[in-house]
């Protein structure tokens, strides 16, 4: 089914629930005028008030899955205006620490700390207005597996808007029938399509299988240029040596939520009524299935598709063309003066 034809049946789906919402209440006003009872229909069960605080951490902690030895928090500076994160350290601000004489990742006394109940419930109730309470989840396992793709999406250098790219992106997951759920990211001005495996799986595949689904939607669309397009988590597909690999800020932070931002959407990007009601039905992918469909995709091209519109026929919607690595010059000439410059052709 097409992006465009799942829009259709969207549509025509939310239009027949407000019109059945709409014959309920005729309904009813015709039942009070013939003096009959009116019998109001059960509130349906929300798992936002059924489950308890602990059910909620679980199931969070149950999706998203990383590292939990170490883990980051954002950090937020008023007077440089600037923000980021770093992993948390049990010995900051303690006599063994001393930022004037060592980075945190040279100093001897680093010890990380791992990742509890507290971290989630700060996160999820999000208090702090300057998002210092955010966690940032390391992905990548130490044995370079990972429970989870995410494909983040971002409106900074995207001309035509991010969410055209991510309806292209999801319209192939929903057609090789891989699990998705979209989140708002915590600007706004962004996405996150989240994949989750129901077993760790190699990140190497998992990568694989985000390249293989950005490679099939250009094919189908050679208008779609994923500009908006950052990059995937994992961003390796290995550990690098000393380090922990690329970190994700996990979502329904308390504060972002409120601005109705980290959120999860449907294909509208409307926000789901019951964020914890949406999480206790998500799928997850499994290993077997993504090992059959990457042999399916086996040839794909690590490199995508390169599509122009035609000059003389503007109007026809470009034909993607196979691109290799033959097709790049060997060696370059690059001149450096102000600012890097490299020849077009």
């Amino acid at each position: 089914m097409s992006s465009q034809r799942y829009q259709e049946f969207i549509a025509e789906r939310t239009r027949l629930l407000e019109r059945i919402r709409e014959l309920e209440t005729e309904n009813a006003e015709l039942r009070k005028r013939l003096g009959e009872p009116v019998t109001p229909m059960p509130p349906a069960s929300s798992a936002m008030q059924n489950l308890s605080l602990q059910e909620k951490i679980d199931l969070f902690c149950s999706l998203f899955k990383g590292r939990d030895d170490v883990f980051a928090r954002r950090w937020y500076s008023k007077t440089r205006g600037k923000a980021g994160y770093q992993p948390v350290c049990q010995n900051e601000w303690t006599p063994l620490c001393d930022k004037r004489k060592y980075k945190c990742a040279d100093c001897p006394n680093r010890q990380f700390s791992p990742l509890t109940y507290n971290d989630y419930y700060r996160h999820l109730e999000g208090k702090d207005s300057d998002g210092r309470d955010v966690i940032g989840l390391y992905v990548l396992n130490e044995d370079n597996t990972c429970h989870l793709l995410c494909t983040d999406f971002d409106d900074k250098n995207c001309e035509h808007g991010y969410q055209d790219d991510v309806l292209a992106f999801v319209d192939v997951c929903r057609s090789w029938n891989v699990p998705y759920s979209i989140e708002r990211s915590r600007s706004g001005n962004g996405a996150h399509v989240w994949i989750f495996f129901d077993s760790p799986v190699l990140a190497v595949k998992a990568r694989k299988l985000g390249n293989a689904i950005l490679t099939e939607a250009m094919n189908r669309d050679g208008k779609i240029g994923f500009k908006s397009y950052d990059r995937f988590f994992p961003n390796q597909d290995t550990l690098p040596e000393g380090g922990l690999g690329n970190l994700v800020a996990l979502p329904l932070q308390g504060n972002a939520r409120k601005n109705g931002n980290s959120v999860f959407v449907n294909e509208f990007f409307e926000p789901y009524p019951d964020q914890w009601q949406y999480l206790l039905n998500v799928d997850k992918f499994s290993e077997q299935t993504l090992e059959e469909l990457l042999k399916q995709n086996a040839n794909t091209m690590p490199l995508g598709d390169l599509s122009k519109t035609s000059e003389s026929k503007p109007w026809e919607v470009p034909v993607a063309n196979k691109i290799e690595r033959t097709d790049f010059a060997s060696e370059i000439v690059i001149t450096r003066s102000n600012m890097l410059y490299i020849p077009l052709s």
